[in-house]
């Protein structure tokens, strides 16, 4: 079986081909799981009030504050397969 990293490497490429787009929910919830597996926790102040999509990303990315690379992997390769 090949390991966590190929695998999330793997799904990361089969996100740009999934067979429909995914609604927004979903598409913050892969950018999220996707920053926190490659950058850790997230950092900076929140976007103000008139970047509401840089401030939805935030906030997807803030909940997942304390959740381990490898964890935030595996729910990412798991997403994306459940989408192809």
């Amino acid at each position: 079986m090949a390991d966590l990293k190929s695998q999330f490497e793997q799904a990361v490429a089969d996100s740009k081909s999934l067979p429909e787009k995914p609604d927004n929910m979903t598409l913050l919830k892969i950018y999220a799981l996707y920053k926190q597996a490659s950058g850790g926790d997230v950092e900076g102040k929140r976007p103000g009030f008139t970047d509401m999509v840089g401030r939805a990303k935030w906030d997807a990315w803030n909940e997942l504050k304390g959740k381990s690379a490898d964890e935030a992997m595996q729910e990412y390769v798991d997403l994306v397969e459940s989408l192809k």
